[in-house]
């Protein structure tokens, strides 16, 4: 990052680093590829040296890897002082999109699509490996309980990172955890992979906001809210669909056990796209990095002289980024002028977790009661990806065409009336197939929707100090939902349908009247203003 936005601070560190993860990773191969005499079952197996080296070389690995990432704090004053005040440094959101751009969307789109893959293989091993280890549904949902509950730390974690560090290093970071955690397909003993489940979440927690984070810092005003909702959305789908593509048709050749080796070569794909990665240029001026900064501005503004201020005050140019590079913790988003849209943010995400990992989950035992055939319930949530692809399309031209925030709260409103429409049919024992089947497809298309743009949304309101710690927690909330839900499935909350769902779209109408209510309008417009808005 010292010329020009993509090297690395210190890049033996960073290299070494990643030598020693492969090659941590890589000791446990021999050990998975003696499976093959046993039709792949290595439980009980003894742990060689080599895995235990390799055990030791992935933590030593991510210590390069980030001393090799982190600035030099000597460099970074936090302001660039010019005759007593903060730099002005103007940001190229009136250029159109051209080829750089469609770069960084293409490669954050392969790397939000890998980073949801690994946790959406939880569903295809959780059976191959009950069997293996003859554990029962009850222990084996520690799995993603353990899971939840590191992608919940790692938002909040790796937010704060991005903030001090920088967003790409928080996303190559977090790309390392990830083959680190490819560990898991070779461990002999259960225990050993709830401990992987929970870095592993807490590495695929990480990514996803900072994704967000970057992209919104670098698209320009106009286009940028379609494509981080597009972003979202497909890169989704597409997580969710590799992972069913690949049990499909490498878990019968090699157990359950490939879905968590593939960490390593799907992390070290990202790690061969950071060249397409560069820092946020608005990140690199917060931190009075402004050469650089401008070397980046110039690289997306397509060579464009009108696209980065000129040396003279005769020029006002764009709106002009003033934040200092305050090191502020998670409190600061719930006080002062953020204290209300964060909240609700947060019961938005709350809600949602608990419909996603709560309601969704239970829904073929509770629908089989109302009549519906359980093998057409079990399909139609397994095809749910697909089915949520025309609603996005819907959700990306509202969010581009219309309103940001008020998109967001209108599918928050057909999340609840969906909701309270199976909650009545339960309650009333409607036995129409059709109709409850219409019912659920209208629940999983508003859900889909409400996560597209929840935490796009949150990249957008927050300032450059707080905009990764921001996203992060509002990302946290929704696995925290997620951990709620899957507490109450445990002691039957869900099997009360009537009940559960009533009680679960109370927070969501919370949530959707304190983001009507507070919510600021975000199309088409400049971060700046954004701020400038939130100020009022």
């Amino acid at each position: 990052m010292k010329s020009s936005g993509i090297s690395f601070h210190h890049p033996w560190a960073f290299w070494l680093g990643c030598l020693f993860i492969t090659g941590g990773v890589a000791a446990h191969v021999p050990m998975f590829l003696m499976g093959r005499y046993t039709q792949w079952q290595m439980v009980g197996m003894p742990m060689t040296a080599g895995m235990v080296l390799g055990m030791l070389a992935i933590p030593l690995g991510l210590v390069f890897a980030f001393h090799g990432l982190k600035p030099r704090m000597a460099g970074l004053g936090g302001v660039s002082v010019a005759g007593g005040r903060p730099l002005p440094f103007h940001i190229a959101d009136g250029v159109p999109l051209n080829v750089e751009h469609w770069k960084l969307v293409v490669v954050l789109t392969v790397t939000l699509a890998i980073d949801v893959m690994k946790p959406a293989t939880l569903g295809f091993v959780v059976p191959g490996m009950s069997a293996e280890y003859q554990i029962a549904k009850p222990t084996a949902s520690l799995l993603a309980l353990c899971a939840l509950t590191g992608t919940t730390v790692g938002s909040v974690v790796w937010g704060r990172l991005a903030d001090v560090y920088g967003r790409r290093a928080a996303i190559l970071l977090s790309a390392l955890m990830f083959i680190g955690t490819a560990i898991c397909g070779a461990m002999p003993a259960f225990g050993w992979n709830l401990a992987m489940c929970f870095l592993m979440g807490a590495s695929a927690g990480g990514l996803l906001p900072i994704t967000f984070t970057l992209m919104a810092e670098t698209i320009p005003a106009a286009q940028r809210g379609w494509l981080l909702v597009a972003l979202g959305g497909v890169g989704t789908s597409a997580g969710y669909l590799l992972a069913a593509g690949a049990a499909a048709v490498l878990e019968p050749l090699f157990s359950w056990r490939v879905l968590w080796l593939l960490g390593l070569p799907t992390g070290a794909a990202i790690i061969f796209l950071n060249r397409f990665i560069p820092e946020s240029p608005r990140f690199l001026s917060s931190m009075g990095l402004d050469d650089v900064a401008r070397t980046v501005l110039r690289r997306f503004s397509g060579g464009r002289d009108d696209a980065i201020e000129r040396d003279d005050d005769a020029h006002p140019g764009p709106p002009v980024i003033d934040e200092q590079h305050a090191t502020t913790g998670v409190r600061v988003l719930l006080r002062g002028r953020h204290a209300r849209i964060s909240a609700g943010l947060m019961v938005c995400g709350i809600g949602w977790g608990l419909v996603n990992f709560g309601v969704l989950l239970w829904l073929p035992v509770n629908l089989t009661a109302l009549g519906v055939d359980p093998t057409a319930t079990s399909a139609l949530l397994a095809k749910s990806a697909i089915y949520a692809l025309p609603g996005i399309a819907v959700v990306v031209w509202l969010y581009h065409r219309w309103s940001s925030y008020r998109a967001l709260v209108l599918f928050i409103g057909l999340t609840v009336l969906s909701l309270l429409a199976l909650a009545a049919m339960a309650a009333l024992q409607v036995h129409a197939q059709a109709a409850v089947i219409a019912a659920v497809v209208a629940l999983l298309v508003s859900v889909s929707g409400v996560i597209a743009m929840l935490i796009p949304y949150a990249a957008e309101i927050y300032p450059v100090h707080l905009r990764g710690t921001g996203s992060g927690v509002v990302a946290a909330s929704s696995k925290l939902g997620g951990i709620i839900g899957a507490g109450l499935g445990v002691y039957g909350f869900f099997q009360h349908f009537t009940l559960s769902a009533v009680l679960i779209a109370v927070p969501m109408a919370i949530s959707m009247l304190m983001i009507l209510r507070h919510g600021i309008e975000t199309r088409g417009a400049r971060l700046e203003d954004i701020q400038a808005s939130m100020a009022h």
